[in-house]
């Protein structure tokens, strides 16, 4: 079934690129598009309802694929990729339905989409260095046409061209890692789970710390973190509302998966060696992605660089994870556990407020702060779901957020009590430019001519509602009652923790 969830969509992208132009209308394309991430989510559900928390890996699938290489297609999942499976298939749901409104090249931006759902997918799933690097790098021109296509004006052009040379280098650096790995072990093997097993890199020293920093540039440069993180915010901006929700909420997580998945088990030594270093990368991450979010004057650009502050707190909290002195094996656990639940929380709130950027594009071809104001009294359901995924984004108890940052604190603050006490001033920094940005656009009064007349800007639309309103709610299902994810990415937490530890 697992294989099925992944490959589904790719079937259906096939046969509308097969069908004759004049087969389906662009809303039959849509809803086309809609059935098939609603059967790929009801399938990821009946995957979560069976699946044993406490069994490991499961559902697994080995075949043959370049055996003289040592190169396999093997798929599985546990506690760490099924909770990031579930969130990919929920998101792209959620933008097939936003994405109703849609009305250039229809047929071409539905296959693009259904492409990108596969490779992530893919990805989430994939327990070969070989497969991981296959769905990484297809992500990366899946997006790369999303943004070209389907992006604001020419600038759209050369922002797409910036995603795809960084994030492409930041690939060639990954695989020379993967190929550091593979020449090690003994045979010769790029399966995940032999590699984890056999720890080839054990006692390398300096050969370990570079393959480590080989892979650990590719990861942060799709995670992303600073200093690599200059392709995200023109990406952002000039890419269409569906495509930075997709961008943000899933193949950003494809760097912070890679450091749980590959980087933190496969070479243990070495994170623990340099996991200071790590630390550091992430508080700075944290406090700087902060303050240059507060200086924006663009709502969608000051929402990309909150990214980099949500993606800080996880490379914060993988980084403590492997901090052995002033810890015990519970609060790092715990630190790995609320860097999971980052992934997924930041995937559901920060896809939601992305798309409602774009309704704020749609409505007023813009999105400067200081253009707007006023838009409460006119957009009463727009105001309230954007002021909810705000607060939501910022932490407060009752949603996801609150959850993971409590776990990532909790779990950090032993081990690195500064980094974790510098971190936390960014929930300050991210309430205050929220909080200045809403006042700006939805208080007040307008002042013509240098605002944007509000009176006959349209509220918030049926699919527009439907879909920001659905990821906000299982937000705040996962913040009021978190058990029933918690139980599944707690067990993975813990077999992280003694791999790590050996």
């Amino acid at each position: 079934m697992l294989s099925v969830v992944v490959f589904l969509p790719l079937a259906v992208c096939t046969a509308l690129l097969l069908l004759p132009s004049r087969a389906l209308s662009d809303r039959a394309c849509g809803r086309v598009w809609i059935a098939t991430a609603t059967a790929d989510l009801a399938l990821v559900i009946a995957l979560w309802a069976s699946f044993d928390s406490r069994g490991g890996l499961q559902y697994q699938q080995r075949v043959r694929w370049i055996p003289s290489a040592g190169v396999g297609y093997h798929v599985g999942v546990d506690g760490l990729s099924l909770p990031l499976v579930a969130l990919s298939c929920l998101l792209f749901l959620a933008v097939a339905v936003f994405s109703l409104r849609e009305r250039r090249r229809v047929r071409s931006y539905v296959c693009l989409f259904l492409f990108l759902q596969t490779v992530s997918l893919g990805l989430f799933v994939a327990l070969d260095l070989i497969l991981f690097f296959v769905f990484f790098d297809l992500s990366i021109v899946g997006m790369f046409f999303v943004i070209a296509g389907w992006g604001h004006g020419e600038r759209a052009r050369a922002a797409a061209l910036k995603f795809f040379l960084y994030t492409f280098i930041g690939s060639l650096a990954l695989l020379l890692g993967f190929i550091g790995l593979y020449l090690a072990a003994d045979p010769h093997t790029f399966d995940i789970v032999d590699l984890t097993r056999a720890d080839p890199l054990a006692g390398r020293g300096l050969y370990a710390g570079l393959v480590l920093l080989a892979i650990g540039v590719g990861l942060a440069v799709k995670t992303p973190t600073v200093p690599f993180h200059t392709w995200l915010p023109p990406a952002h901006t000039d890419a269409p509302a569906a495509g930075s929700a997709i961008l943000a909420g899933v193949l950003l997580k494809m760097g912070t998966y890679g450091f749980v998945r590959i980087a933190m088990p496969l070479l243990p030594g070495s994170w623990r060696r340099y996991a200071l270093a790590i630390v550091v990368v992430g508080a700075v991450s944290v406090v700087y992605g902060a303050l240059v979010a507060l200086a924006q004057t663009d709502f969608k650009r000051m929402i990309a660089y909150t990214s980099v502050n949500h993606m800080g707190y996880i490379i914060l909290a993988v980084g403590a994870a492997g901090t052995l002195a002033g810890s015990d094996a519970q609060t790092r656990s715990l630190a790995v556990t609320g860097a999971v639940t980052q992934m997924v929380s930041h995937g559901l709130i920060t896809g939601a407020l992305f798309l409602l950027t774009g309704v704020l594009y749609d409505r007023g071809r813009t999105y400067a702060i200081d253009a707007y104001s006023g838009l409460a009294a006119h957009t009463p359901r727009f105001a309230a779901v954007t002021a909810v995924a705000a607060f939501a984004s910022l932490g407060i108890p009752g949603f996801s957020g609150f959850i993971a940052e409590f776990q990532i604190f909790t779990g950090s603050l032993a081990s690195q009590t500064v980094a974790t006490a510098i971190a936390v001033t960014g929930i300050l920094i991210t309430a205050a430019l929220f909080l200045r940005a809403l006042r700006g656009m939805f208080l007040g009064v307008p002042r013509l001519p240098r605002t944007i007349a509000t009176r006959g800007i349209a509220d918030l639309k049926g699919s527009e509602a439907m879909s920001t309103v659905a990821l906000l709610a299982v937000a705040l299902v996962i913040g009021v009652a978190p058990r029933w994810l918690l139980d599944v990415i707690e067990p993975a937490g813990h077999t992280v923790i003694g791999l790590v530890a050996r």
